[in-house]
């Protein structure tokens, strides 16, 4: 009896393969949409769990091969799901028609406290939080805020001094250790001697390290929101009692000093516990800002300020270390900034420098922290060119990483070109996704900006770079993340008299 049941169970699987695969393709056939065939079921997430591709470079072949079509399908379970290359249509997902698209399309747990965050929430719960924590990245909030970066990034200075064996070899950890000093500061007020050796460094790099069974667990969110309930799924559980503690704690300590405002993400917590419920005035929908929804905002905002801005800091000076004439004109402008302001950076100071601002900008097009933008609809529309009817429930993809390389919107993609920059207007460009599109765009944008722009200053200031490449072209890791692989990146003490 054993045999013909797995015998029947087998066929069974191969059967509904079938039948989902081919029910996936004529969905997208019957609206006259071409749909990419291979892995029919499980689209690019199989191949994702079977290759040594990153997921990025695995929406860009997609998108490669069908780069004139205004949009093409592919496999995603029980989920029609939709590649939209056409930047017109991009706009309507993002901007235009946001109500229809507001949701990210990852469904999570609700005992899944740590995710319970804006970067997952939908609807109104989500737009009620977001608009609770946008103050806090405001102009004048982050100019509050500017001495934490700034000390951060001496202190980094001083770190890799008294460490020179940082100075060689495994770039990205070193970039990072700075992001995770700062970062802590700025939400947790942090600001110990041992801050680079402290626990939330150790956090930082198990969350991003990629497992296996982690790609399954995002896999399994990404495609099946039944599958995530029925099991139980949780993506961050491991680490729920350290961070929701330490954000107890923390409150609990900053309720009883009689000091002035830091000015740290702990501050706005306490203000935000202090108000009382939050209310939502179109909807009438209440939420209680508790411990655990603020813990939850916090390990999100110190996540986002980890990696995308390590990566944002690693992608400048792989880039200016191949390109000497430009690190020359940022070392020249850092130099005169400091022998303006005898020594001391500030806030004005670090937004006015406009050749920096446009380095930066060119080295996220070039290596833009996240590869590809996912979104969800939540009514049904029609997207305008090949006016293309999209369901309830479609997943929307966006291939930033090759739209970034693509010559019909980046001249010459290949050519580092910082002037590409020159207006705040390129900013704009409807395909320049660093930070994401449209009202979920990142929140913490500005914040990683002046960030990643301070730790560069002062890098920069007291170090030079060379880059060295292994190969004729950049390898990545098999991560959510753009994150080359077989580059290297060498910081060289500056000789300058007044350093």
């Amino acid at each position: 009896m054993l045999v013909p049941t797995i015998l029947l169970i087998v066929l069974t699987i191969l059967l509904l393969i079938y039948v989902i695969g081919k029910n996936n393709e004529n969905y997208w056939r019957r609206r006259g949409i071409k749909f990419h065939d291979r892995n029919k079921v499980a689209g690019v997430f199989w191949d994702f769990l079977t290759t040594d591709k990153p997921l990025f470079e695995i929406v860009g072949d997609i998108y490669k091969q069908y780069r004139d079509e205004p949009a093409v399908g592919f496999g995603g379970f029980m989920t029609p799901t939709l590649l939209v290359n056409d930047s017109t249509n991009l706009q309507h997902v993002f901007q235009t028609d946001f109500h229809s698209f507001s949701q990210r399309g990852t469904e999570i747990n609700k005992d899944d406290r740590l995710a319970d965050n804006i970067l997952f929430m939908n609807g109104n719960r989500w737009k009620l939080v977001r608009q609770s924590m946008t103050p806090i990245f405001t102009s004048a909030k982050l100019k509050n805020m500017f001495y934490i970066m700034d000390k951060s990034g001496k202190d980094f200075i001083d770190y890799l001094k008294k460490n020179p064996e940082r100075l060689k070899g495994n770039a990205f950890e070193s970039i990072s250790t700075f992001c995770c000093a700062a970062i802590g500061a700025a939400v947790f007020g942090v600001v110990s001697e041992s801050v680079f050796d402290s626990p939330f460094m150790d956090i930082s790099r198990r969350v991003f390290r990629s497992t296996f069974v982690r790609k399954i667990k995002g896999s399994i969110v990404n495609l099946s929101p039944w599958l995530t309930k029925t099991l139980n799924i949780k993506l961050f559980s491991e680490h729920e009692d350290f961070f929701i503690g330490v954000v107890k704690k923390m409150i609990r300590q900053r309720e009883q000093q009689e000091i002035g405002q830091k000015h740290d993400f702990v501050d706005m917590c306490v203000s935000l516990q202090r108000n009382g419920t939050l209310i939502d005035k179109d909807t009438g929908l209440e939420l209680e800002p508790t411990d655990e929804l603020l813990a939850a905002q916090a390990f999100f905002f110190y996540l986002a300020g980890i990696d995308p801005s390590a990566a944002a800091i690693f992608a400048c000076l792989m880039e200016l270390g191949r390109h000497p004439e430009h690190l020359q004109k940022v070392h020249d402008e850092i130099d005169m900034t400091f022998e303006k302001l005898n020594g001391q950076l500030t806030y004005e100071s670090v937004m006015e420098m406009e050749y920096l601002e446009k380095v930066l900008c060119e080295s996220l097009r070039v290596l833009p922290p996240v590869g590809f933008l996912v979104r969800q609809c939540n009514q049904d529309t029609v997207l305008p060119v090949g006016n293309i009817k999209i369901e309830k429930g479609t997943k929307i993809f966006a291939a930033v990483y090759e739209m970034h390389h693509d010559p019909k919107y980046f001249p010459d993609p290949e050519v580092f070109d910082p002037e590409r920059f020159a207006s705040k207007s390129a900013q704009d460009n409807i395909v320049y996704m660093p930070f994401g599109k449209g009202n979920r765009l990142c929140i913490g944008m500005r914040f990683a900006r002046l960030q990643v722009k301070t730790g560069l200053i002062h890098f920069l200031r007291h170090f030079t770079v060379k880059t060295k490449i292994d190969g004729d072209k950049l390898q990545f890791a098999r991560e959510i993340q753009v994150r080359p692989t077989n580059v290297e990146i060498e910081f060289i003490p500056r000789k300058m008299k007044d350093l």
